[in-house]
């Protein structure tokens, strides 16, 4: 039902259904995964595929171990990997007609406005040459300071940036459920999340994860993303042949309903950032002047936390610690912390330039 109604549909490929325990390719639900997206294609889906397993394919092909990889190694294996994976998928794609392209995206390129810009972009152009868009992360140069880690997270941004209407996340799991099913025989699965926050109070995360690198947690840090830019999400069984199928056919599966987005492209992006580079604590009239639609000033800030650049994404906190907004900042950090407290007027003598007023203009902070 909730496909039907969907125009662009991201789908998140974990490793494990792509490689089995005991190494070995799953050809045959790669297949039958194929014939799903062959199916959606012929209803004028536009299919966007997240997928895992660079790393993976890469150990396969050189018969090494893919644990306790040093970074330089793992990239160069990621790099091999990468070639059999995209081998992969045009193999088995092909059969039915399909054309497939490679996406590699970093942390960055959904952070950065422009970037996130030109990958829309790209992924608009090969909708319009009847191509599938396979992502991945691009272990190939991304460090430990600017990786997701997890593709439950790239998939959201992705779905995000992409303007998604549905965003399917495959697991080794049925949904989420009340407690751990593996341990816990009374667990129930939630089928429906209406209310994010109110729906998941209560519900135990611990030891609750797929196989996975992202788990549990990273799903629902991949809800959030989507709820607020408008996107339902899906989490569903995928070790099952036409995974796809079984969703519309109504098995069993968690539903993350969205809430109607009213924000601005430009501030959908904001709010959805996974990294935000620092934090400015600020005072309670300064918080007062915000929620009620201005900008933020230097005057109103009482505490510097981070090292950012200008145009960097920024949390914004009360006096509490607790954070109530996202910004982009008009100023770094250094200059940040030599003119907080003090009046607009007194900047351009504090800092030897002229610069803007507002610290955060409204137009680039979003309500949290």
């Amino acid at each position: 039902m909730y496909l039907n109604n969907s125009k662009i549909i991201v789908i998140k490929i974990g490793s494990s259904l792509l490689v089995d325990d005991n190494k070995k390719i799953r050809k045959k639900w790669l297949t039958t995964f194929a014939k799903d997206i062959k199916e959606l294609k012929s209803k004028n889906k536009k299919i966007i595929i997240v997928s895992s397993g660079a790393i993976a394919l890469g150990c396969k092909k050189l018969n090494i171990k893919n644990f306790n990889l040093k970074l330089d190694k793992s990239q160069a294996v990621a790099s091999i990997g990468q070639m059999e994976l995209m081998n992969l998928f045009s193999q088995t794609f092909s059969k039915f007609r399909l054309s497939i392209s490679q996406i590699l995206l970093t942390l960055d390129d959904t952070e950065e406005r422009r970037r996130s810009i030109n990958a829309k972009r790209t992924f608009e152009n090969l909708f319009q040459l009847d191509h599938i868009p396979i992502v991945n992360e691009n272990d190939t140069i991304a460090t430990s300071e600017i990786k997701y880690g997890d593709n439950d997270r790239l998939a959201s941004r992705v779905a995000q940036i992409t303007n998604a209407d549905t965003l399917i996340l495959l697991s080794d799991v049925d949904g989420l459920f009340t407690k751990n099913p593996k341990i816990y025989k009374d667990a129930k699965l939630k089928k429906k999340i209406n209310n994010l926050s109110k729906d998941t109070q209560g519900i135990n995360l611990k030891g609750m994860t797929d196989t996975g690198k992202g788990g549990m947690s990273t799903k629902l840090e991949a809800a959030k993303i989507c709820n607020l830019s408008g996107c339902n999400m899906i989490i569903a069984n995928g070790l099952y042949l036409n995974p796809i199928s079984r969703i519309e056919k109504g098995y069993d599966y968690t539903i993350f309903l969205s809430k109607i987005s009213k924000l601005h492209a430009r501030k959908k992006w904001i709010i959805s950032s996974v990294s935000p580079k620092g934090e400015l604590m600020i005072d309670d009239g300064a918080k007062r002047a915000l929620l009620n639609g201005k900008s933020l000033l230097a005057a109103g800030i009482k505490k510097v936390s981070g090292k950012f650049s200008k145009g960097d994404h920024i949390k914004i906190l009360d006096t509490n610690k607790k954070e109530f907004a996202r910004g982009l900042s008009s100023f770094s950090s250094e200059e940040i912390y030599k003119i907080m407290g003090c009046q607009s007027k007194e900047i351009e003598k504090i800092l030897g330039y002229i610069s803007k007023s507002e610290v955060v203009h409204k137009d680039d902070m979003v309500e949290v």
